[in-house]
């Protein structure tokens, strides 16, 4: 769900951290209109803005571990995680943690890919929320959430700054909350 949908609607923080997102069109390839967060990045307020509305949502939800996955939920996890008291776990791309690892692999427009995880970094009732960036049809996500699953922890939800209009209305994924801060912008024009 969007969080204009959920309480926050007319919240003046949700305009700015829209504003904040700059739109490069034409990349990585012809006809994407990117969401490039770095601006939003740039912008203090509306950077802050954006972890304040997801600490403020999940400061009593229980949650013990909050999981980012590569790369740009490595920006927002940690701070989310240490506002509320959590541990944070990447969830990185093959090859990039040392030690043993279990993985889960998801489908691309093109391939396949694999996110992994160390284990150990999550036991079982470990209660757990998802961030990234942005979700487009949520194999990412999804993803995510059964490696978090195949170790024992309960994904309470999965979190992203940008969700692209295919999911809306789409409260769930994979059987799990989705929670969406804002829509991507269609122009190239940024505060």
């Amino acid at each position: 769900m969007f969080a204009a949908e959920n309480g926050l609607r007319g919240d003046p923080r949700l305009q700015g951290i829209s504003k904040a997102i700059r739109v490069v069109p034409d990349f990585p390839i012809p006809g994407i209109m990117f969401q490039d967060i770095t601006t939003l990045l740039l912008d203090h307020k509306a950077f802050k803005d954006t972890v304040d509305i997801f600490v403020d949502r999940y400061r009593d939800m229980g949650i013990s571990v909050v999981a980012g996955v590569e790369a740009r939920g490595f920006i927002f996890g940690p701070s989310i995680a240490l506002a509320i008291g959590a541990k944070f776990v990447p969830l990185r791309k093959p090859n990039k943690l040392p030690g043993e690892v279990i993985s889960e692999a998801y489908e691309l427009e093109y391939g396949v890919d694999r996110l992994e995880m160390h284990v150990g970094a999550v036991k079982p009732g470990d209660r757990a929320l998802v961030i990234d960036d942005l979700v487009a049809t949520g194999g990412t996500l999804s993803a995510a959430v059964r490696l978090l699953e195949r170790m024992g922890a309960e994904v309470v939800e999965c979190a992203c700054v940008i969700g692209l209009p295919e999911v809306r209305g789409q409260r769930r994924l994979n059987g799990k909350p989705l929670y969406i801060l804002v829509e991507p912008r269609l122009s190239e024009n940024y505060s």
